[in-house]
């Protein structure tokens, strides 16, 4: 079974506590930070398959912590957890419910997706003609 390395990002402990043993007997191993610069710390320094940021994080933080992601020119799918069904962050490439069972089956999908899009460059201007 392939393992899946998640940044879970939190401001309580129930993101990954709650969640860990099906998640766990899924092939999910988890480095969970509980704060944004931990975050940002740990994104640059490892390969994480998926990122989750946690209901408890404010909307606005989520969207520059993708947003950062992103920019960085990375593929790693940004997940986020909402309490309220119907909820969509469009900055994030998933907005799911805490249903384990269902969640599994979304991100199971989302990481597979991913993978098989094609690489693309970052284009970067440096200024001289």
């Amino acid at each position: 079974m392939p393992v899946t390395v998640v940044l879970a990002v939190g401001l309580d402990p129930w993101l990954v506590s709650t969640q860990s043993s099906p998640w766990k007997s899924a092939g999910f191993i988890f480095t969970r930070v509980n704060s944004i610069t931990a975050a940002i710390e740990h994104f640059k320094a490892g390969h994480f398959d998926l990122v989750l940021l946690g209901h408890s994080i404010p909307i606005e933080i989520k969207e520059s912590l993708t947003f950062l992601i992103k920019a960085s020119g990375s593929r790693t799918p940004v997940v986020c957890l909402s309490n309220s069904p119907g909820d969509c962050h469009g900055f994030a490439d998933a907005t799911l419910g805490s249903d384990p069972r269902e969640f599994l089956k979304e991100i199971k999908e989302l990481i597979v997706k991913t993978a098989t899009l094609p690489m693309t460059r970052k284009i970067v201007y440096s200024g001289a003609a």
